[in-house]
């Protein structure tokens, strides 16, 4: 599609799933294409979607735009729009389609790829943020504690110690060497004849959001809720987990018992019953 655009300038929108964006190895096909297209400077936008968008499958899927004109302010630069919250649910599933995009949604994604600004939905980035440089890193062979030479007194690698490090195009290869190789493998050198450019896009790098955990407190509340819940049907604990008492420790089991609810549940019961060596044809409730 790329060898059609005509040389006044063309735009293309490309629908892929996730692949293209961080597949294949610096120096490999899919790699090498990543990089052909963003140092000719053609990748203008990627627009993530939601999930469950097709019938046919329930993949996350992604709009490359391509141009070989792109406007002056876009030059050097790829935008990253976040759209995977832009959705309503179906009021039936056709297939894996369960989600749509309503027009009110498509409007405002459009907006966001028009007006070209950085906020929560959007990020803009150089070219050269994407790529980095695989740099091979060598450790000595070492035999009966003595490092092995070759002919021209230089350490010979041990192969079953090489490692990789992708730095960044935009730091120094040799200062990335420096503070974060040699403080953890002071032995460690680089063969830098081995370098290989290489381009990636994460779009979980780059729009991650920070969580905080639920407390202790929380989960033991709603914990013994759950407990209580089922406690209160009276349910023998032999019915959720016949086995309890003669499974070895630090283990989690799924019951035979189709209920996923009952069987996370039941999982929590058994380490709680069996260490308070509870017998196993009480009741729930009887535990409290």
């Amino acid at each position: 599609m790329i060898s059609k655009m005509k040389p006044e300038g063309s735009r293309i929108a490309i629908i892929f799933n996730g692949s293209p964006l961080f597949t294949g190895n610096a120096g490999g096909g899919e790699s090498n294409i990543r990089k052909w297209i963003i140092e000719n400077d053609w990748l203008e936008a990627i627009i993530a979607l939601p999930t469950e968008l097709f019938y046919n499958t329930g993949i996350a899927t992604y709009i490359w735009i391509v141009t070989n004109k792109k406007p002056e302010r876009r030059k050097g630069k790829v935008q990253l729009i976040n759209a995977v919250g832009f959705y309503e649910k179906m009021r039936k599933s056709l297939g894996n389609k369960r989600n749509y995009i309503s027009d009110e949604q498509i409007q405002k994604i459009t907006e966001i790829y028009t007006e070209y600004s950085q906020g929560k939905y959007c990020k803009i980035f150089d070219n050269r943020e994407f790529g980095y440089t695989k740099v091979t890193i060598e450790r000595p062979l070492v035999k009966n504690g003595v490092a092995v030479k070759d002919r021209q007194g230089k350490p010979k690698p041990d192969t079953s110690l090489r490692d990789y490090e992708k730095v960044p195009l935009k730091e120094s290869i040799e200062e990335y060497f420096k503070h974060e190789v040699l403080p953890h493998v002071p032995d460690a050198w680089m063969d830098r004849s081995r370098d290989k450019v290489g381009y990636e896009i994460s779009f979980t790098k780059y729009f991650y959001e920070y969580k905080p955990l639920r407390s202790l407190e929380d989960i033991r509340a709603e914990s013994i809720f759950a407990i209580y819940s089922l406690s209160k049907a009276g349910i023998p604990i032999s019915s959720l987990h016949p086995t309890w008492h003669s499974l070895p420790d630090k283990k989690l089991y799924i019951l035979n018992k189709g209920d996923w609810m009952t069987a996370i549940i039941s999982n929590l019961f058994w380490r709680i019953l069996k260490s308070s060596e509870v017998h196993q044809e009480r009741t729930l409730m009887d535990c409290f």
